[in-house]
């Protein structure tokens, strides 16, 4: 039996190894063909920007594990609208496909899951 995973991304990218333990932990679910969706809220948006250059920290590219979230079955992935305006990002500018959810959609969609792993 499937149980709904949401994983909240709110870290940036590069810094800390929270924003690969939460990909990483998403690829594992689909692997195992777990129903996983994604919302990146606030900081956690600068994850998904395309045109990630990480060789001067030494760090392999965030972007690479994104890109691989669809062949892993996991295609709902979430923004936070407010945290989209505020930095000024444009859904096109992000290196998957995403809807942008307002505060009470969020709200249901965390209602909805069994599990909610929050990074």
């Amino acid at each position: 039996m499937n149980k709904k995973l949401l994983i909240i991304c709110r870290k940036p990218p590069y810094g800390n190894s929270l924003a690969r333990e939460a990909i990483d932990i998403a690829l594992a679910a689909g692997a195992f063909e777990q129903d996983v969706s994604l919302l990146f809220c606030g900081d956690g948006l600068w994850q998904l920007m395309a045109e990630q250059d990480s060789q001067e920290l030494a760090l392999k590219n965030h972007g690479k594990a994104l890109a691989a979230l669809p062949l892993y079955g996991i295609d709902d992935i979430y923004v936070q609208a407010d945290a989209l305006a505020e930095r000024q990002l444009s859904q096109n500018e992000l290196l998957l496909p995403v809807k942008a959810l307002s505060p009470a959609e969020i709200t249901a969609l965390i209602d909805s899951a069994d599990t909610v792993l929050n990074f």
